[in-house]
């Protein structure tokens, strides 16, 4: 019977909020100075999301739904006439 792998993906995945870097450099690579930087900046940018300020997504909604609503007002009507008619249609049709 075969061994199950090892999930690699789990182990690879950043850790948001700790204080280590997401991923650990080999020994010797770099100065504690600058892996102090690097986990500070990882660590400001993992606040800042948190923050849950406006993505790209959110602006885009916001200036789209006025243009959507204004463009549903003028063509939804006919839309729905359109469809009630073809049904009503086939419902007489089918009698």
């Amino acid at each position: 019977m075969a061994e199950p792998e090892a999930d690699t993906a789990s182990e690879s995945r950043p850790s948001y909020g700790s204080s280590e870097p997401a991923v650990k450099p080999p020994a010797g690579l770099l100065s504690q100075k600058t892996t102090a930087a690097v986990s500070s900046a990882v660590n400001r940018l993992t606040a800042n999301v948190k923050k849950q300020e406006p993505t790209l997504e959110d602006l885009v909604r916001d200036m789209l739904r006025p243009m959507l609503k204004s463009w549903l007002d003028e063509n939804l009507p006919t839309f729905v006439e359109r469809i009630v008619e073809a049904e009503i249609e086939r419902a007489v049709r089918g009698r």
